[in-house]
């Protein structure tokens, strides 16, 4: 006869809403009691509001449920920061820290800290944020055989605005899509960004890549030729298409930026090429598509001199609508992609600030 052998560990588990977290309402922190105290990691606040080029705290301390005490004393601590991707399926490192030891990884480098206010806390400072920081982040302290977790979500202020090339709409695949964004000054938005772009009146009726590798659009006006004028209105989702062989428009997302956006007044009306030169005698390169909005949306930034751009098309933003200057409402005007060679206008100058 074979003999069996049974190892049994007793252990006693409960799920509970993880504290001051409301906006996962759905998530569930698993607890489980060994001997000893219960490790808890909190975070005080579950969004936190920031721009990019600044400095931010992401907040997280950590207790024992029966003791005062930050730690047992039995074991070191070992904190950990991740990022979250969208599917919460794969994580990206950020900073972990252990006793002395501290280690931060990839972009993050040499931008992010422990802020250890006092033995329990465990916030992360970024500093310098970029567009990309946007995200949720997980704070995770482990003390021996126990750990806990905590999220925080990383909203920077910004603009989500729709993005087709000069080649038309529904010509960029999910890579191209990505390096678009980037040369415009700014990221492929998320889904997130676009939800709360609509829900602030972004309408617009051609589907684009979100982060997320799904195709979506905003409607806050149904209409036939945009799902049906007896549709309600929201975020339509075409789904998730091949990234490499599907073709759509992008949302791109850009948040304020350190420099001057202006229009350049000159003596005459110039040429795409004239215009750049124009631009970096002044001291400046040709704006971006990213910088228009952003001036627009961020600044309140106001003109109705059409200008070039650096990807070639002609725009321009007017705040305070009116007659011959989009009387109708508040946007970037799109002129469109006119000849560089033969085509005359103003022009939109950037100058960064060193």
């Amino acid at each position: 006869m074979k003999s069996l052998l049974f190892l049994v560990l007793i252990s006693v588990c409960w799920a509970e809403p993880h504290p001051d977290n409301s906006s996962l309402e759905h998530e569930r922190i698993v607890h489980i009691q060994e001997n000893g105290p219960r490790l808890l990691v909190v975070a005080e606040q579950a969004k936190i509001f920031s721009h990019r080029g600044g400095n931010v705290t992401l907040p997280c301390k950590f207790y024992h449920e029966h003791t005062s005490a930050a730690g047992s004393g039995t074991h070191k601590i070992r904190v950990k920061w991740t990022k979250l991707t969208y599917d919460y399926l794969k994580e990206v490192d950020v900073f972990v820290a252990m006793g002395h030891h501290r280690k931060s990884y990839g972009s993050f480098q040499g931008r992010v800290f422990l802020r250890e206010s006092s033995e329990n806390d465990a916030s992360l400072v970024i500093t310098h944020l970029k567009l990309e920081d946007y995200g949720r982040y997980k704070c995770e302290v482990i003390e021996g055989l126990e750990d806990d977790t905590a999220v925080v979500t990383l909203n920077l202020e910004g603009v989500v605005f729709p993005y087709s090339p000069r080649l038309g709409r529904y010509n960029l695949n999910f890579h191209e899509a990505e390096r678009a964004c980037v040369e415009q000054d700014s990221v492929i938005a998320s889904f997130d960004q676009l939800y709360d772009a609509w829900r602030s009146g972004l309408d617009w009726c051609n589907a684009g890549w979100l982060s997320d590798g799904s195709v979506q659009y905003p409607i806050t006006k149904p209409r036939e030729p945009c799902g049906g004028k007896n549709t309600v209105p929201g975020v339509r989702n075409y789904g998730f298409w091949d990234k490499d062989k599907s073709r759509y428009d992008v949302f791109c997302f850009t948040s304020n930026f350190n420099g001057r956006f202006y229009y350049l007044i000159h003596p005459t009306k110039l040429t795409y090429d004239e215009a750049v030169q124009a631009c970096l005698k002044d001291g400046a390169q040709i704006a971006k598509v990213g910088q228009i909005f952003a001036a627009w949306k961020l600044l309140g930034y106001d003109r109705c001199d059409a200008g070039w751009l650096a990807d070639g098309s002609v725009r321009y933003p007017i705040s305070r609508p009116r007659k011959r200057c989009s009387p109708s409402e508040a946007a970037v005007r799109f002129v469109g992609f006119p000849d560089k060679k033969h085509k005359l206008y103003g022009v939109y100058c950037f100058r960064a600030y060193n």
